[in-house]
């Protein structure tokens, strides 16, 4: 990981103890730690609708031309899939590449962006 201070600071100023974030930037890293947790602590064995969830919104968000060349999303792409890949766990490398590329979203928007609550969303 490339950002790894940079990402700390965003978890600690963003993210919430419990629930969704308020901002897109918080729940950016809290998707992709809550998608680490599972594969890493879990084996993905609880995999639901919400880990979905998760992994769309990253895939939505992270999809911005205006933030990423087309190499780089081809590799958000690529991790994303690896990520929901239930047979074979990821391990932490496609977790810190997306954690890289969250920080530089967040680069891009620098002020906080409004996050709207999922209400499916139970993770």
């Amino acid at each position: 990981m490339k950002y790894a201070e940079e990402a700390g600071r965003i978890w600690r100023t963003y993210v919430p103890e419990r629930g969704q974030a308020v901002t897109v930037q918080g729940e950016l890293i809290r998707a992709v730690e809550k998608l680490r947790d599972e594969a890493g602590r879990n084996g993905n064995v609880n995999w639901d609708d919400g880990f979905e969830r998760l992994v769309l919104f990253l895939r939505r968000t992270l999809d911005e031309p205006l933030v990423f060349d087309a190499s780089a999303s081809r590799e958000i792409a690529g991790d994303l899939a690896v990520i929901s890949n239930l047979e074979v766990p990821a391990d932490d490398g496609p977790f810190d590449r997306l954690t890289d590329r969250l920080v530089e979203w967040c680069r891009a928007h620098p002020d906080p962006v409004a996050h709207s609550h999922d209400p499916y969303l139970h993770r």
